[in-house]
């Protein structure tokens, strides 16, 4: 799974990079950002694509209340098609999600070692899926991460990772057209383990309130 990642890219470098409407804005730098709290997402409008703050946690349009945003923080390539929860944000509302890296922890006889894993070279962006709930006091949007299975370089910390998409791929990803095929293809898709890394990192990542540059200084290999 994918609970927690990093966004310290600038807004104007993600402006640039997503090639994004209208003026770049000021954004703060997030070093652990944690399921219930609000990110950067891109979706595509009819003008382009457009930069929105959601709320990380999808909570179906169906849905009675937001609690179950707890638990759909990530959804499964391999069945994000036909799970209710995911469906029709799969066909209808998905988004791209910028990223400058995740988190995942390996489980050692010691205990569990969080690892800061990043790109090689440039941002990412995961597949994800937005939904709008309108059912609580105000309407509220949150977004999922699709996840898959984990890269052979990273695959020793933890079995799963994020579906990180290559920049060809993000129109595809966006446009409501796509085939279903298409679609499977890309969301199954293994990003290439050599063009990231993995290191250690300290365990105050474990605590999300905890979020500044010392997260992602590489701690000595226990």
């Amino acid at each position: 799974m994918c609970g927690r990642y990093t966004q310290f890219a600038s807004w104007q470098e993600i402006h640039d990079y997503f090639n994004l409407l209208g003026p770049a804005r000021n954004v703060e730098a997030r070093y652990n950002i944690a399921p219930t709290q609000d990110a950067p997402v891109v979706r595509l409008t009819d003008k382009g694509r457009e930069l929105s703050m959601l709320r990380w946690g999808l909570i179906p349009f169906w849905a009675k209340d937001e609690k179950i945003g707890y638990r759909t923080i990530n959804a499964r390539s391999e069945t994000v098609a036909e799970k209710p929860s995911f469906r029709e944000a799969y066909k209808k509302r998905r988004c791209l999600i910028p990223a400058t890296g995740f988190y995942e922890w390996q489980k050692t006889p010691g205990g569990k070692v969080p690892h800061h894993i990043v790109p090689k070279d440039g941002l990412w962006a995961f597949a994800g899926l937005w939904e709008r709930w309108e059912k609580g006091d105000e309407p509220l949007e949150t977004f999922t991460i699709l996840t898959t299975t984990a890269a052979k370089s990273i695959e020793h910390i933890h079995p799963r990772m994020p579906t990180i998409l290559e920049p060809g791929d993000y129109d595809v990803w966006l446009d409501l057209d796509t085939s279903k095929d298409d679609l499977a293809a890309i969301a199954s898709k293994q990003f290439p383990h050599d063009k990231m890394r993995a290191y250690p990192v300290s365990t105050r990542v474990n605590t999300p309130k905890n979020d500044d540059a010392e997260l992602i200084e590489e701690a000595e290999a226990a």
